[in-house]
């Protein structure tokens, strides 16, 4: 099986990669058919996990790849990473601004209004997670040092293991406000049949312009610290369990450490 995957082309490679993380939010969705409620400290755990998980990938499969990369590439190391990194950070900064308008405007409306903007929410955040991945997969075209296909593989896992929430948090609180269980399902697993897209387009991307290989990756650790930042911490701190969760934070960060780097 793994000499099989790693046989295929980078674009396949990456489309399967991210058709795993679609398919861990659709699992984290599928708790609705069993609960209609989650103990707040449950998805508070998850979430906490989640960030260290995401944490640490952005440093060890995102941003030190891109370091290592721009130095063999000849480029200016410190621009183009800083470049990327708040590129994506802005970029994620501006969709938020958006939605949180079109959340305004449609604040009185009925569930269905609701849960599309909730979708918009997380689908715009799993856009660049599939982006990430599809350039970590993209970027082994070229056999630099900081691309292999273990960090590839660890990447997409931790963005798995973040997506199992976010479906869990579409559509649970969708069938709390009276949604069918179908219906809540479906909305909570679509938000992340964008990122099979994007992986491919990120790989394809990458594998036809090398040069942009440091600047993508960067980018996409800043688009997954920003969600970390703006989104799994702060509500992995809401509740009244904070100490706890940030132990969750701490051993989502040291397991995804420890899995990079015994196996990159």
């Amino acid at each position: 099986m793994i000499q099989w995957f790693s046989l295929l082309a980078h674009w396949q490679q990456a489309l399967l990669a991210t058709i795993f993380t679609w398919g861990v939010t659709a699992v984290g969705a599928s708790l609705v058919f069993f609960f209609k409620n989650i103990h707040k400290n449950v998805m508070d755990a998850m979430l906490g996990l989640a960030a260290g998980v995401m944490i640490a990938a952005s440093f060890w499969s995102l941003l030190l790849p891109a370091s290592e990369m721009a130095q063999e590439l000849a480029l200016p190391t410190l621009p183009v990473l800083l470049c990327g990194f708040l590129s994506g950070g802005v970029l994620l900064f501006i969709g938020d601004k958006i939605f949180s308008a079109l959340e305004k405007k449609n604040a009185s409306s009925p569930h269905k209004k609701r849960a599309l903007l909730l979708v918009f929410s997380i689908t715009l955040h799993n856009i660049p997670e599939g982006l990430c991945v599809g350039v970590a997969f993209g970027s082994l075209a070229y056999g630099l040092s900081g691309a292999n296909l273990a960090a590839a593989c660890l990447l997409a896992l931790g963005i798995g293991l973040q997506n199992f929430p976010e479906g869990t948090a579409v559509s649970v609180p969708l069938r709390r406000e009276g949604v069918s269980r179908p219906r809540a399902f479906f909305w909570g697993q679509i938000s992340g049949a964008v990122e099979p897209v994007s992986g491919v387009l990120g790989a394809l991307l990458v594998m036809h312009v090398r040069t942009l290989l440091p600047f993508c990756l960067s980018f996409a650790a800043g688009a997954m610290l920003y969600v970390v930042a703006e989104e799994l911490i702060p509500e992995s701190q809401s509740g009244d369990k904070k100490d706890v969760m940030a132990l969750f934070t701490l051993i989502g960060f040291s397991v995804m450490m420890l899995l990079d780097m015994v196996f990159a």
